[in-house]
């Protein structure tokens, strides 16, 4: 018995002098939660770091021929008409000059495709063409998109009509 009370009054001293100090499951727990909430943060960091990078802006014709005109991209989009007379095609490779709806632009902006274009693509149209510009009136188009409107209603062939 003499033991478990002289044991009992070491260990009353240990825990005294060590009252001030944080049980160590508590400490883990910080930890823990430090990780998480660290981990979230990179998570989300990379997430709109990504969002950022595939961020295309759309501008008018009009605002890219601007003065000061900064994209806030390397890569964008551009909604216009395409001029009449002014699609050539050379191979895969067309080119064609881009004017803006609404307001006069002192010049259309040239765009080169090379791939296939969509089949509402026509002189006259509207479409939206998206890649980067290589000198102030030259734009390199990635893709580019035709615009319809609202009563627009495609051709459909049904397997029956071309069987017969």
């Amino acid at each position: 018995m003499a033991f478990t009370q002289s044991h009992d009054v070491e260990a009353q001293r240990v825990s005294v002098y060590l009252g001030c100090m944080k049980p160590p499951h508590r400490n883990r727990r910080l930890g823990l939660i430090a990780l998480v909430g660290g981990s979230l943060i990179v998570g989300v960091a990379l997430i709109l770091s990504a969002l950022n990078e595939n961020t295309q802006f759309f501008y008018n014709p009009a605002d890219v021929l601007a003065e000061n005109f900064e994209p806030k991209s390397e890569t964008f989009r551009i909604g216009g008409l395409v001029v009449d007379g002014t699609v050539v095609h050379e191979g895969i490779t067309t080119t064609f000059d881009l004017a803006d709806f609404e307001r006069p632009t002192p010049s259309p902006i040239r765009v080169t495709h090379s791939g296939q274009l969509p089949n509402l693509f026509r002189e006259g149209q509207g479409v939206v063409v998206s890649g980067r510009m290589v000198s102030e009136t030259e734009f390199l188009a990635d893709d580019v998109l035709a615009k319809h409107d609202e009563n627009y209603q495609p051709k459909i062939e049904y397997q029956d009509d071309i069987e017969s």
